[in-house]
């Protein structure tokens, strides 16, 4: 999903939004579809990867509702 040079720094930032979730919401990690969600907004990108990591844990419903409307479906 992410370039070559991305992948380590993409892997960094998975585990950072685990601590950021555990923190914010004392679950060890997000539930499996914000995770799929966030690396459907990031669209293989690393910006918005950094970007949607960071909406998931500020407010995860944005997160849904973004990606629902990628999806082309309801939340």
């Amino acid at each position: 999903m992410f370039s070559e040079e991305h992948v380590a720094p993409a892997l960094d930032l998975l585990e950072l939004l685990e601590f950021a979730w555990h923190d914010c919401y004392g679950d060890v990690s997000p539930p499996d579809e914000i995770v799929e969600d966030v690396l459907l907004l990031s669209e293989g990108s690393i910006d918005l990867f950094i970007h949607a990591a960071r909406l998931a844990v500020a407010d995860w419903r944005d997160v849904k509702v973004n990606a629902a409307s990628l999806r082309g479906s309801t939340p």
